[in-house]
C-alpha cells in the first residue's frame, strides 16, 4: 500500500502545477501500470502496485494536463520514483512507427567484408598488442552466418598478439546471445562455465548463459592479458560483456563507470492512444556476485576518462609484458645474495611459482606490483627485511662544526644517574663506525663519562631502530676486559660465501666500564637491526640481563638491489649471525630474560638493582 500512496503522492505532486482540462482517458494511468506490472524485469519492487492502479485511476487531477508529452514526462517521473528504476519511460509519439529488424540477407563476400569493416575496427599495436573495436555485439546467428570472413579478417590476426585491448567504448547496441559467444573466446573449452543468468519477466523463465564448448576457430585462452575500454556509453549487452569477464578475473576493465543499462528493453503501445512503455522486461544476475550491473553501471578498476583509456591500457598492457622479468630477476638476486642460502632458494621457487600460477596476472601499476611482490618475499621468507624498497640516493655528508656535534650528541643521547649509583644510557640508533670514530672523544666526554663510573649500568634500547652495524664490536668492547680478545658473533655473508669473526677491540677511546658490574639492557618490539646485535652478542655471551619485551626479528642492514633495469628494487639482507647453535636473532627476535611490557621495563630494571644494592648493605 506504500507504493500505491507514493505513486499517487508522485503523480499528483508532480501534475498539480500544469493541469487545466481533463484531456485523456482515466485508462490511460490504469493501462500504463498494468503494462509495467505484467512486464517489468523486477516484479518484487513492484509490491503495491495493484493498489497504485486503482488509485491511479481516478486521479483526474493528473489528466488534465493538457498535452500528451507533458503527461508522459509527469507520468515518467512517477513511475521512476515509485520504482526508482531510470530505465523505466512513458513517450508520447503520435508519428511512432515501429522498428523492424530485418534479417541479415545474402550477401557476395565483397559487400559482407565492407560490413564488417565499417562495424569492426582491427590493429595491432607496438609491441604486439591487439587493438578491436566492436560498435554492436552480434548474435549467435549472425556470428555464424559471417563467421568465417570474421575468422579471416579479425580473428586470426588477433590470435599472434601478446595481449588485446577490447574497445567497447561505443558499444550500444547487441544481442543477448553473443555474450557467451564473446566470452567463450576467453575461457577454456572445458569446463563449461556459467557466465550469466537472464530472468525474462514476460515468459518468466531464467536462461543459464553458459560458455561454449565449441568455437569457431581458436581460443585467445586465459593466460595472455585483456583489457577493457568502457564509456558512459557502453550500454547493455556490451555492459554484460565486461561484468562476466570482469567477474570471472579474466579482464580487467579501465575508463568510465558505464551506462548502466538492461539486456533487454521493450516499448509497449498503451491502448488505441499514442502513448508508449518502454520496460527493461528482462534482467542479468550474475552467478558469481548474485547482483547485476544494470541501472549502477559496470564500474572499472582503473577509472579514467574515456579519452584516456587506450593510453592507460597499453601501459598496463606493457608493465604486465615485464613481469615475468621483475620475477625471474628477483627470484635470482634472492637465491645469490640473500643471507639464509636454503630458504633463499626456497623463496625463489615458490616466487616463479606464483608467477606460473597467474598471481601476477592483474596487476594495474608498477606500484601495485611492487607492493605485491613486497608482501609475497615477507610472506613467504618470514623476513620482514626481504622486500621492495625504493633506491634513494645516500645524502651527501654534513660538514658539522665541533659545536655542531656537541648539540648533537645531546639530543641524541640520554643519560642519568639513578639510586644505589646506578647508570642510565639511551640512545635510538647506531652510527657508523667511521662516522663515531671521528667524535669518540666528544661522545666520551658529553655521554659516557656521565655513566661509566656507575656500579651498575641500564641501556635502553627500546626505541632503538638499529642503523650500521659497524660499530657494534667497539660498543659490545666496553663492557668486557682489554686483557682478553673476544669473539663476539661470527657472520657469514652470502654473496662471497665467507665467514668472518667479529671481534672485540684491544684499544679504546676512554674508559672500559669492564666485565664485573652489572648490566641490564632494555628491549621493545621496536628494537630492531643493529641494537638486536648487540642485545643477541651480550645475552649469548652472558654478559647482561634482558628485560622487557621481544625484538622486532629485523636482520643486519639489508642491501638494495636493482631487478635488472627494471627500476625495480630489492632489499636483501645479506648477511646473518653464528647460527651453528640454532638460529639466533633474525626473523624471530630475542626473547627477553624477564619479559615485561615495554613501558615497564625501566621500573622493573630499577627495582632489580635497587634489591641486588639492598642485599649487600
Amino acid at each position: 500500500m506504500a507504493k500505491a500512496v507514493f505513486l499517487v503522492a508522485s503523480l499528483l505532486l508532480l501534475g498539480n502545477a500544469i493541469f487545466i482540462h481533463a484531456a485523456f482517458p482515466p485508462n490511460v494511468i490504469v493501462d500504463m501500470a498494468k503494462i509495467v506490472m505484467d512486464n517489468y524485469c523486477s516484479p518484487e519492487k513492484l509490491a503495491g502496485m495493484k493498489e497504485a492502479i486503482e488509485a491511479a485511476g481516478s486521479n483526474t487531477e493528473v489528466l488534465n494536463i493538457p498535452d500528451g508529452e507533458s503527461l508522459a514526462n509527469v507520468l515518467s517521473a512517477g513511475f521512476q520514483l515509485t520504482i526508482s528504476d531510470p530505465r523505466l519511460m512513458v513517450s508520447y509519439e503520435p508519428n511512432y512507427i515501429p522498428a523492424v529488424h530485418p534479417q541479415m540477407p545474402p550477401l557476395p563476400p565483397e559487400q559482407l567484408i565492407a560490413v564488417l569493416q565499417t562495424s569492426i575496427k582491427l590493429d595491432i599495436l607496438e609491441g604486439n598488442i591487439g587493438y578491436l573495436r566492436i560498435d554492436n555485439i552480434l548474435g549467435e546467428e549472425v556470428a555464424e552466418k559471417v563467421g568465417p570472413l570474421l575468422l579471416d579478417l579479425v580473428w586470426n590476426k588477433i590470435l599472434p598478439t601478446s595481449a588485446l585491448i577490447f574497445d567497447l567504448r561505443y558499444t550500444g547496441s547487441g544481442d543477448i546471445s553473443g555474450i557467451p559467444y564473446i566470452v567463450s573466446y576467453f575461457t577454456e573449452a572445458e569446463p563449461q562455465i556459467h557466465i550469466d543468468s537472464v530472468y525474462d519477466r514476460p515468459s518468466d523463465t531464467t536462461t543459464k548463459l553458459l560458455s561454449m564448448t565449441t568455437l569457431l576457430g581458436e581460443r585467445y585462452g586465459v593466460i595472455k592479458p585483456l583489457i577493457i575500454l568502457t564509456s558512459k556509453n557502453t550500454k547493455g549487452i556490451a555492459e554484460d560483456v565486461a561484468y562476466c569477464l570482469q567477474n570471472l578475473k579474466r579482464a580487467t576493465i579501465v575508463g568510465e563507470k558505464t551506462a548502466g543499462g538492461s539486456v533487454k528493453v521493450e516499448k509497449f503501445k498503451v491502448g488505441d492512444t499514442d502513448f508508449y512503455v518502454t520496460i527493461p522486461t528482462a534482467k542479468s544476475i550474475n552467478p558469481i556476485t548474485g547482483s547485476s550491473w544494470e541501472v549502477s553501471g559496470v564500474t572499472p578498476e582503473v577509472e579514467v576518462n574515456a579519452e584516456d583509456a587506450l593510453a592507460t591500457a597499453i601501459k598496463i598492457v606493457n608493465l604486465r609484458a615485464s613481469v615475468p622479468a621483475i620475477i625471474e630477476g628477483s627470484a635470482t638476486l634472492i637465491v645469490d645474495n640473500y643471507a639464509f642460502e636454503d630458504v633463499g632458494a626456497e623463496v625463489a621457487e615458490k616466487l616463479k611459482g606464483l608467477l606460473a600460477n597467474g598471481e601476477y596476472s592483474m596487476v594495474l601499476s608498477k606500484a601495485a606490483l611492487e607492493a605485491k611482490l613486497s608482501a609475497d618475499l615477507k610472506t613467504l621468507s618470514g623476513d620482514k627485511s626481504l622486500k621492495t624498497t625504493s633506491n634513494i640516493p645516500a645524502l651527501p655528508p654534513v660538514d658539522y662544526s665541533p659545536e655542531m656535534y656537541i648539540e648533537l650528541i645531546k639530543v641524541s643521547f640520554q643519560t642519568d644517574v639513578f639510586e644505589n649509583n646506578i647508570g642510565y644510557l639511551r640512545f635510538d640508533m647506531f652510527g657508523d663506525f667511521e662516522e663515531v670514530k671521528a667524535i669518540a672523544q666528544i661522545i666520551v666526554e658529553h655521554v659516557w663519562n656521565k655513566v661509566v663510573n656507575t656500579d651498575a649500568m641500564i641501556i635502553d634500547l627500546r626505541n632503538n631502530v638499529g642503523g650500521p652495524t659497524t660499530a657494534i664490536s667497539g660498543f659490545c668492547s666496553y663492557f668486557f676486559d682489554a686483557d682478553k680478545q673476544i669473539v663476539l658473533d661470527k657472520l657469514y655473508d652470502r654473496p662471497s660465501g665467507s665467514t668472518t669473526e667479529l671481534l672485540s677491540l684491544p684499544e679504546l677511546t676512554g674508559t672500559r666500564y669492564g666485565s664485573k658490574k652489572s648490566l641490564i639492557i632494555l628491549t621493545s618490539g621496536v628494537t630492531a637491526g643493529a641494537a638486536e646485535e648487540f642485545v643477541y652478542i651480550l645475552k649469548k655471551l652472558g654478559r647482561a640481563m634482558i628485560v622487557g619485551e621481544t625484538t622486532a626479528g629485523s636482520s643486519h642492514p639489508p642491501l638494495t638491489f636493482s631487478v635488472g633495469e627494471t627500476g625495480v628494487f630489492l632489499s636483501i639482507p645479506t648477511i646473518h649471525s653464528d647460527t651453528s647453535t640454532g638460529p639466533a636473532w633474525e626473523g624471530v627476535g630475542i626473547t627477553p630474560h624477564i619479559p615485561v611490557a615495554a613501558d615497564a621495563a625501566l621500573g622493573t630494571a630499577k627495582a632489580i638493582f635497587n634489591k641486588h644494592f639492598a642485599g649487600q648493605k
